[in-house]
């Protein structure tokens, strides 16, 4: 507690503005401390460590209303005066630890002193990253071991712990207590130590452990890995806790694929195949581990250096991995076996990292709304939003969430795989050779594309030369998706979602197919290469996705009185590469300002990288979930006639105001009444 004594000197630290008055000779570290100030030391204030280092100000302050004299502080000692000369002290700086005060001073606490210093991440909405991470190193000095008073060695180190750094009750795991005592004698009772504190609101609450303890004063690096587990691939950020720099990003298929590429396929199997949940639990668990070792190797590090590791995932991938049966998930109500945060060893995961690391799970919305959409919350704050945002974390299931910083709502919403290329008859996932994007002349109706792979138009000169390595294999999703577009507004399609023919819209690219019409996109059969069309099955489908995505949005807005949103947050890999303008002419999102629909990116990942660094996000983002409103489409009676109405192209009742006045829809229809197709036709290629 600070004095009460207004004759002691008074001690303002900035930036944060605190002050209060300290009896002559007070270290400046323990006013900070005692004061709350963001102060950084590691070493329990011997000198060694410089993390404490401050800038105090001179002369006069009339705003803090203080005269600071130029012997505020004691004068600079040997301690002091060793590092300076060791390692080199910026001018003007003092170490807390080291420095007393002697009269009123004003004390700046330079950016890298503070604990929770500011990282700027590098994306569209630069934000910072509160570096606070779960683990971190603690130089301490353990008393000896003495005949009359004995004790072990561990509680000795524990009893150093609480003195100078208030951390109690801390445990420790066998093989560090293997090392301890070799590691203590040759530091000379002088060890750093690697603490978990362990700080987490769920059910996974536990007392802080040692992880690792070195002989003397160490700066060894402390890793941590953030994972999001999604159901076709696992991505993974390694980053270092102190600094919060990525040090290395890797990526592989989740190998669960084997056993169906959607969700519910995987639900099934573990179903109708006894052990079969067991057997994608191991197989994710295997998959993870070779990614961990793959990108240690890329860090040049061992695995076993990795000390602490956040995941995200969807609620099958949550059950899956931690080796719970998902049967609940296949059915209504969709219960969830846990939807609180968890906190384990990762070695219970079977995990091959550091033997004491901790993993930790961020906390499920609902039955079909995970970790991962908690994590994209966390990433793209809705609940602190003063304008409406309405996040789209687009897949197989659409995660959509609408709110504020009044009120946030969540729904997932089935679109099925048609996003990622499935379901189309010329469909693919993103790969080289993929058609991604997509324009279409209204004049000509001729078709210009790029593939995955290469930067050139498939019109412009050396595309041949660009391709000839992947070749034009299929179409992705951002493909088909503005392939679709691109047809609406060049009159192929009308608003029912009929491809009309060749003699309504006046090119040979459209043919009979059936009893419909299909659009020629690419015809390489000449050179043994694939034809790539979009067919009227191909427009139901993704009919059928957008309608299902719309009206999920479209409930969570009536849910909220309103009919429109102020801006648009495409989460996701897949939304990273959604055209706005072509999503809106699908009728995929709400209207609205096309500069206001924005990409997060892998915004999950960035959620998880959020909660590796800073421990204290782990609280706020189970306490905001606790008050996230969950709304459950499936037994909403509006959602069925909303999807009705989506399933026009943009839509068949909400008007498009906005989009009106970026793009003209031509008002054509192909319904002729003698068959969808309009009469008998030749095939034609073109």
């Amino acid at each position: 507690m600070t004095t009460e004594n207004t004759n002691d000197p008074l001690v303002i630290f900035t930036p944060s503005g605190k002050r209060g008055h300290f009896p002559e000779g007070t270290p400046v570290l323990t006013a900070a401390r005692q004061l709350g100030v963001d102060l950084d030391s590691v070493c329990g204030g011997r000198g060694i460590c410089s993390k404490c280092q401050v800038e105090p100000s001179f002369g006069e302050f009339p705003k803090h209303g203080v005269t600071v004299a130029d012997d505020a502080l004691s004068e600079f000692n040997k301690v002091e005066q060793r590092y300076d000369d060791k390692r080199g002290l910026q001018k003007g700086r003092r170490l807390g630890c080291q420095a007393t005060i002697q009269s009123d001073v004003v004390i700046d606490v330079p950016a890298g002193s503070q604990v929770h210093r500011q990282v700027v991440r590098k994306r569209a909405e630069a934000r910072d990253i509160t570096i606070n991470p779960a683990v971190r190193r603690y130089y301490v000095e353990v008393e000896e071991p003495d005949m009359h008073e004995p004790s072990g060695d561990l509680e000795r180190l524990r009893q150093a712990l609480e003195k100078n750094f208030d951390i109690k009750g801390v445990d420790a795991d066998l093989h560090v207590l293997q090392t301890l005592q070799p590691i203590l004698r040759k530091g000379d009772w002088k060890v750093t130590c690697a603490v978990s504190t362990g700080i987490t609101e769920g059910t996974g609450a536990e007392k802080p452990a040692i992880l690792q303890v070195w002989p003397g004063y160490s700066e060894t690096p402390l890793y941590g890995l953030a994972v999001d587990l999604g159901s076709t691939t696992i991505a993974a950020h390694l980053c270092d806790m102190t600094t919060g720099e990525v040090v290395a990003s890797s990526g592989i298929m989740n190998p669960q694929i084997r056993f169906g590429e959607d969700l519910m396929s995987r639900v099934s199997y573990s179903m109708m195949n006894e052990g079969g949940a067991a057997e994608m639990t191991r197989a994710v668990r295997e998959g993870m581990n070779a990614l961990f070792t793959q990108i240690a190797i890329e860090a040049e590090i061992g695995t076993d250096q990795i000390m602490d590791v956040v995941f995200v995932m969807n609620p099958v991938m949550h059950h899956l991995f931690l080796g719970i049966d998902p049967y609940e998930l296949g059915q209504a109500p969709f219960a969830l076996c846990t939807s609180e945060a968890l906190s384990v060893r990762a070695s219970t995961l079977g995990l091959t990292i550091h033997p004491s690391a901790r993993a930790y799970i961020l906390p499920s919305i609902a039955g079909h709304v995970g970790a991962d959409a908690a994590a994209v919350t966390l990433s793209e704050a809705p609940d602190k939003s003063e304008d409406l945002v309405l996040l789209v974390d687009v897949g197989t299931n659409a995660e959509i969430q609408l709110g504020n910083k009044d009120t946030v709502y969540a729904c997932s919403s089935p679109t099925g795989p048609a996003f990622e290329g499935a379901q189309i008859s010329s469909g693919q996932r993103a790969a080289p050779g993929a058609i991604e994007r997509v324009e279409i002349n209204p004049e000509t109706k001729e078709p210009r594309f790029r593939v995955i792979g290469s930067e050139i138009w498939s019109d412009e000169p050396g595309f041949a030369d660009s391709v000839a390595t992947s070749g034009i294999s299929g179409i992705c999703g951002s493909g088909i998706i503005e392939a679709v577009a691109e047809m609406r507004m060049a009159g192929i399609l009308d608003a029912s979602g009929l491809i009309g023919s060749a003699e309504q819209v006046g090119t040979p690219r459209c043919f009979l197919d059936g009893r419909t019409n299909s659009y020629m996109l690419w015809d390489g059969s000449a050179d043994g290469g694939p034809v790539i069309s979009v067919t009227n099955p191909d427009i139901r489908a993704i009919q059928m996705a957008k309608a299902a995505l719309y009206s999920g949005a479209r409930l969570l807005m009536d849910k909220f009185g309103t009919d429109t949103v102020d801006r648009v947050v495409l989460a996701g890999a897949f939304g990273a590469h959604i055209s706005p303008k072509h999503a809106m002419v699908l009728g995929m999102i709400p209207d609205c300002e096309i500069d206001k629909v924005t990409s997060a990116g892998n915004a999950a990942g960035t959620g998880a990288r959020i909660a590796l660094l800073n421990v204290a996000a782990r609280g706020e983002i189970e306490e905001i979930v606790r008050n996230i409103i969950k709304i459950e489409t499936a037994v909403e009676p509006s959602f069925q006639s909303h999807f009705v109405n989506a399933s026009a192209i943009p839509n068949s009742s909400d008007p498009f105001p906005i989009l009106g006045t970026h793009v003209t829809l031509p008002d054509v229809n192909f319904n002729t009444g003698g068959g969808e197709g309009g009469g008998r036709r030749r095939r034609r290629r073109g």
